[in-house]
């Protein structure tokens, strides 16, 4: 195997497959990077067994062959290198040579027929939507997905897709988000799918700001997303996630309409004299105000007074102030509604004039 490649060509799909690959694992090979050369291309795939990233990219001077590579060493070194640099790659018996202007490196190698790979998905739907549509709809829910959560299913976003819609959903029991899209063609039939965690934060990390496009392969037990010369791959959480919709508080009659950012900076200021452990909040609705307490266990108290538009007689109601101010920071536009209940009851906060993006709070009692 045998190629010559420019530094920053090589380096994207270094970026994009290295961020897979654990820093400790089981098997040795899984430390390693396989890398494919054929025809004018050159492929680079990691894996932790879980998920698998395959980044295709031109190189010239192609003598066809495969074989596994550190690939910590590989992205390190690349990165070194002077930028322009052309760096040239040889498998010489069990050791690849890799070569730029003076420099000389020579890393050990692991044969390719000890790297696992996923063989072929069972397709059951295919769809395809631009690529910073499924970007907002990752970037505005996966902050609500639990971590190492006892109930696995929780540990991972839902992609729920349904006739003309496609929704992403997390929670973690505290808290909820949702952002939904519409597709451009209707799918055969309502299916639910749950990516684990680490595969939501890679996906979101390989999307850019761009006018491309990318492809959902849904899977039954494997997720596929196509993109450019990039594929990535990766199992599913086989449980079956909580009914959201009976989450999302029906009948909320009472409401407050406010400037968003008015309200995220009295909610900072609050938090700053919060209990530590439960960052609780309580939120005081009359007519046309919203007063926000906090208190922590020294007896200090901070008070913020904000004016806003009110549907409601009198209502006090304690939430933790971390899980408002996530929620806020993923909502767009210039107001948002929080509606309410009862004293008991989550609230649900959007955009005004916009049901694309609802975000759930569970009540604290304080």
């Amino acid at each position: 195997m045998q190629f010559s490649i420019q530094r920053e060509v090589l380096l994207k799909p270094l970026q994009q497959v290295v961020g897979v690959v654990e820093r400790r694992q089981t098997l040795p090979v899984l430390a390693n990077l396989l890398v494919r050369a054929s025809g004018s291309e050159v492929s680079f795939t990691g894996t932790d067994l879980e998920v698998e990233m395959i980044a295709t990219t031109a190189a010239e001077g192609v003598q066809e062959g495969e074989i596994t590579i550190p690939a910590r060493k590989l992205f390190d070194i690349v990165r070194a290198l002077p930028d322009g640099a052309r760096i040239d790659i040889k498998l010489n018996g069990e050791r690849i040579a890799l070569n730029a202007g003076r420099s000389r490196f020579t890393l050990a190698t692991l044969p390719s027929s000890e790297f696992p790979t996923i063989d072929e998905i069972e397709l059951v739907e295919r769809v395809t939507l631009p690529e910073e549509v499924l970007r907002d709809l990752m970037d505005r829910t996966a902050f609500a997905m639990a971590n190492q959560d006892v109930r696995y299913y929780l540990n991972g976003m839902l992609l729920d897709l349904q006739e003309h819609t496609l929704r992403c959903v997390a929670t973690d029991g505290h808290r909820l988000a949702l952002k939904e899209t519409k597709l451009e063609s209707s799918v055969s039939a309502r299916r639910q799918i749950i990516i684990p965690r680490k595969g939501v934060n890679e996906l979101i990390g390989l999307f850019e700001s761009g006018e491309g496009s990318v492809e959902l392969e849904f899977g039954r037990n494997h997720l596929r997303v196509r993109r450019g010369g990039v594929v990535f791959t990766s199992k599913l959480i086989d449980g079956r996630f909580p009914d959201y919709e009976a989450v999302i508080p029906l009948g909320a009659d009472k409401s407050a309409t406010i400037e968003r950012d008015v309200l995220r900076s009295a909610l900072q200021r609050a938090a700053i004299l919060s209990n530590e452990k439960y960052r609780g909040v309580k939120l005081e609705l009359t007519p046309g105000r919203i007063k926000i307490v906090a208190h922590n266990p020294e007896q200090e108290e901070a008070q913020e007074e904000v004016e806003a538009e009110t549907v409601v007689d009198d209502l006090a109601v304690g939430f933790n102030v971390g899980y408002l101010l996530d929620a806020l920071g993923a909502l767009r536009g210039d107001k948002v509604r929080i509606n309410l209940r009862d004293a008991q009851s989550s609230c649900l906060l959007q955009e005004e004039g916009n049901d694309e993006a609802r975000h759930v709070v569970m009540p604290l009692r304080l």
